[in-house]
């Protein structure tokens, strides 16, 4: 056997490179362009005690688009500087123009990040061929590996399975997380493990995380984690092992929590619910970049009224 086909069959053995629970980290902010620090601080201490497998900062939940470079920058810095490599750091890169996708990557890289993650350009849609060119050219150009975000409901574009059969022959892309909360796309994200078994399949809705597990998916990555990093854990630990009258309790939890995303009437609503339990629960501010605000009381209230009745 020649030394290509030999690399070929150990890659080919490898485990996912990412697996578990995976939190999109929120970006915890005093205003709209500040940084908390110790808020930040408090927050990763918090996820990383409740045994999450992975931190993934800069995505939808981070509320990447809408915060300068210069602190989306910073952001990369203090996390990388906290975690001290206890947990595996992704760092989402995605933006309208390359170039900046790629400094992101580079500073990602320098800090000490594990991965970098992109989803489809947004605001013009790229058809499917521009979409593989466009990440084959950033292939070549960043410093570190790449997990695909596919994420239509914020960019227009999906990246087709099509496409995605054809990028798997790109050794430095090493999976998908995948937040369209189709599970027949799902499925076939799945079956690309015959093509790449080292690839992680990542699921985003938290509601179907244990059925994604159950289809093959290596985890999820739920904005609920932030709050209660431990439930999803042993979600995840019980979706393993199959225990399924620990899991079915366990979602009816995860239900309850999600009741938390139903308080207001605006798309924004599931990252203002996020950042609000976290400020009730004394884990860091619940300011927004603009231009969203916080829950004010009456909204405040309701959330609070579900977190107590959550801990009971």
């Amino acid at each position: 056997m020649d030394e290509r086909l030999i690399m070929e069959t150990i890659e080919k053995s490898r485990p996912p490179r990412f697996r578990g629970i995976i939190p999109p980290l929120v970006t915890p902010l005093l205003n709209h362009d500040q940084l908390d620090r110790e808020g930040t601080q408090r927050l990763i201490q918090h996820v990383i005690q409740g045994g999450v497998h992975g931190i993934f900062i800069l995505g939808t939940t981070g509320e990447a688009p809408s915060l300068s470079y210069r602190l989306r920058r910073e952001f990369i810095r203090s996390v990388c500087e906290e975690v001290q490599g206890r947990v595996p750091v992704l760092v989402g890169i995605t933006d309208t123009a390359f170039v900046e996708s790629l400094e992101l990557a580079d500073v990602a890289s320098s800090e000490g990040a594990d991965a970098v993650v992109l989803t489809t350009p947004y605001y013009f849609p790229a058809g499917q061929t521009e979409l593989i060119q466009y990440v084959e050219r950033m292939v070549d150009e960043i410093p570190l590996p790449l997990m695909l975000y596919n994420m239509p409901s914020m960019t227009k574009v999906w990246f087709e399975t099509e496409t995605l059969q054809y990028l798997a022959k790109y050794d430095r892309i090493v999976g998908i997380k995948d937040s369209s909360g189709d599970l027949d796309y799902f499925s076939k994200l799945i079956n690309l493990k015959q093509t790449r078994p080292d690839w992680s399949v990542m699921i985003g809705p938290e509601h179907l995380t244990s059925k994604a597990i159950a289809m093959g998916g290596d985890g999820g990555v739920n904005g609920g984690a932030n709050i209660y990093p431990e439930l999803f854990v042993e979600m995840y630990e019980m979706a393993l092992s199959q225990d399924a009258d620990r899991l079915n309790l366990l979602n009816q939890r995860i239900e309850t929590l999600q009741q938390i995303y139903t308080v207001g009437k605006y798309a924004s609503r599931f990252i203002k619910a996020t950042k609000c339990a976290l400020s009730i629960n004394g884990i860091c501010s619940d300011h927004l970049a603009q231009p969203f605000n916080h829950f004010l009381r009456p909204e405040r209230e309701q959330v609070k009224k579900i977190l107590t009745h959550f801990g009971n």
